[in-house]
Parts: C-alpha cells; structure tokens; sequence
C-alpha cells in the first residue's frame, strides 16, 4: 500500500481553520522581497503573495537591476528598495524573507544571509538549490537558527492530496503497483526537465512511498549514454547537465517503485506531464498545477474493458465529490495555503509542509540519477555519500 507521508495536508476544515487562525490582527509580520530582474526575476508569484494577508507587511524589496527594482516596488507597495539584498536583509530587519528568483545558483547565497540576518521564516523558488553539500549548510542552518524555510512546490499543500490517499487506501486503485512521472518533454527534455518540471513531480512522491532509498538511471545522447563531453551548464542557474534523454527508477520505503522518464521533444509538449499512482484496478493521475489536481480511471489499466474508463475529478472532499474549498486551483496557484502554512508554522514552531529538508530530499532524487549514470546505471543508495556534484569528476576530466 501507498505509504503517506508524515507531513501530510489537512483535508478542506482543517485546511480552512488553519487559514482562519494564521491570521491574527494583533500581529503584522515584516516581509522582504529578493529578486533579480533577467536572472529568474520574482519568481512565479512569490513577491505579490503576501498582499493577499492582512498580516503580513512588505517593507522591503531588493533587486540588482535599477528599472526592475522600481517596477517591483511600484506593483508591490513596498516601503524600501535596495540594489543589495544584504544590505536590505541588515536594514529593514525583515522576519521573513521570500527568495523569489527561479535561477537555482542564487538561492543558496539569498537563504544563508536571510538565516544570518535573523529571519524567522523563508520562502524560496524552487528548485531548491544546486547541490546537496548546499543544502546540508541550510539545513544545518535553519535548524540551529530556528527559522523556517518553505519550498514553492505549490502542489504539495493542495488539499486534495489527503483525499486521494484516502482514495487509495480504500482500495480505489486496488493493489497499489507503481508511479510514473513524466516532465514536459518539450525543448527541455531530459536532464533540464528533470531539474525545472521533475522536482515537482519528485517532491510529492515521498508524500505517497515514505522515503525514496536508492536509484538506478541512465542519460542518452541521441542513441549512446551520455559521456563527459555532453556535459554542459543548463539555463536558469542549476549546473551542469547532461543528454537529451533521461530514464531513471528509484525505490522507496514503502516498496513501490518510481519511474521518472524525459525525452527532448517528445510528442505533445506537456501532455504527459504529470504523475501517475498505478494499481491493478485503476490509476489516479496527477497534472501539476491544473484544476483539479487528480482524477481516477477506474478499472485494470492493463487490460480491454466492457465499462467505459471515464476521468472521474478527486476533489479535497473525495471521488467525484464537488470541490468545497472556492477556487482552490486559483489560491494553489497564488500560493495562498503555502503562505497560510508557513506563517501557522512559525507560530507553531514546527516544520512547514514542504520544508528545507523535503527540498534536499527532492534535490537527492535529481543527484541520485546523475550519480548512477556515472556509475554505467548501478543502483546509487540515497543520500548519496558525496554531496558534492555527481558531475564534478567528469568535469575536472575534460
């Protein structure tokens, strides 16, 4: 069986009462923004967020590019603009700081100076950051600061998630047998997909197995393995990548094998892009980022069916059940019930639900499959022992 994770998501009252008791007229919380304008900007959404909260209050914002700092301060109201995030984070004393731009090689640096400078939470872009000998330093980090780092996976706070493992764990699959992932496949395909698009996918399948304990990959260049000669920088910021292809299987705590599978412009670009829960009475399909998040096809995917094999929508409140929760895709998108987590987080002095540490186990699942492609495809166990980068030999080689 299906195996939920620890943090799981509140199903829709609590998911409301959390909301209701976040939000506190007594108590206005300092945000600072940091951002960097041609270099993965303000992320998806990440800067405006906030205006949603009657608590939170924007004091600052940072950018290194002049004509997008006093755009950003313009649409977000704040009081004070910086060139420097640093010198933002030391003279504005923000309480939380959101780390907003998608490029993955800043993240590190913003996260260290918000720890440093005192802050009480983060919230970051994602991916995460480049390496796992990054991410062990936050890690380390925050927990000796005490303060609380949220990951923008987005899906992994959706209400509905509680529902479908429900779902499961009612038999509405049946045997519970694998997950698929696929990436968007489009220009991308392979080992950029992976890092941009498969994080997403990655970050929720602990959710579902526990904790994923090895992998087995390998990376194509057109018809041959990939070799250090292929190795170049992918865009926005994450390092060095490899191939144009990409097949990995990873195992997991709850014995369920994952499958995750990009291929450079493969097909309809982003049709597959999503994650699959297969059993051998049915499937339910998860697409990132769309309203609804799930459905269920019932029957044995793997063979003819007398019945029709409808997309029946998984809601937060169940199977076929109408959505109770009003625009929840919308507020998912805007980041509201990450927000709302984060701030009963802090109050709550626990980890938000997707934290600092879920982000290094999301990153371990993207290393594990470059480090056993440098291996000829042997099962790598996770964590992996070297934190640096898998690709760091190869490249001190060319």
């Amino acid at each position: 069986m299906f195996h939920a994770g620890t943090l799981a998501v509140a199903g829709p009252m609590l998911w409301h009462a959390s909301r209701s008791s976040a939000i506190s007229p007594e108590r206005r919380w300092r945000v600072g923004l940091i951002g960097h304008t041609g270099r993965g900007d303000f992320g998806h959404g990440l800067s405006t967020v906030w205006l949603n909260f009657p608590n939170t209050e924007i004091v600052a914002v940072a950018d290194a590019d002049a004509k997008g700092l006093a755009r950003e301060q313009a649409k977000t109201g704040a009081k004070h603009a910086f060139a420097d995030y640093r010198e933002m984070i030391s003279q504005s004393r923000p309480e939380i700081v959101a780390v907003c731009p998608r490029h993955v090689d800043q993240h590190h640096a913003m996260i260290m100076a918000s720890i440093d400078g005192g802050a009480k939470a983060v919230y970051c872009e994602k991916p995460f950051c480049r390496t796992l000998e990054e991410a062990d330093e936050i890690v380390a980090a925050s927990a000796h600061s005490g303060t609380k780092l949220a990951i923008a996976h987005r899906n992994r706070y959706h209400p509905a998630l509680a529902a479908i493992d429900a779902a499961i764990k009612a038999g509405a699959i049946g045997k519970p047998l694998e997950i698929r992932c696929r990436g968007k496949e489009d220009g991308r395909g392979g080992g950029q997909d992976m890092w941009v698009l498969g994080t997403h996918l990655f970050n929720l399948v602990p959710y579902f197995t526990g904790s994923v304990t090895a992998c087995s990959a390998t990376m194509m260049q057109g018809k041959r393995p990939a070799t250090p000669a292929d190795v170049v920088d992918g865009s926005e910021g994450i390092g060095p990548i490899a191939g144009d292809r990409l097949h990995a299987r990873y195992e997991s705590q709850s014995g369920i094998p994952v499958y995750f599978d990009s291929i450079r412009n493969h097909g309809v670009p982003a049709a597959g892009f999503g994650l699959q829960l297969i059993g051998n009475e049915g499937i339910i399909d998860l697409r990132m980022d769309s309203d609804p998040l799930a459905h269920l096809i019932p029957t044995n995917p793997f063979q003819p069916s007398a019945k029709p094999r409808p997309w029946i929508p998984i809601s937060s409140d169940g199977i076929g059940k109408p959505e109770p929760i009003p625009k929840i895709g919308q507020q998912v998108a805007n980041h509201i019930p990450v927000v709302d987590d984060l701030l009963a987080a802090i109050r709550e002095d626990r980890p938000p639900l997707c934290s600092d540490v879920d982000g290094r186990a999301t990153l371990e699942m993207v290393h594990g499959a470059y480090a056993s492609h440098v291996q000829g495809g042997k099962v790598v166990t996770l964590p992996l022992a070297t934190r640096t980068h898998p690709f760091a030999n190869w490249l001190s080689a060319k």
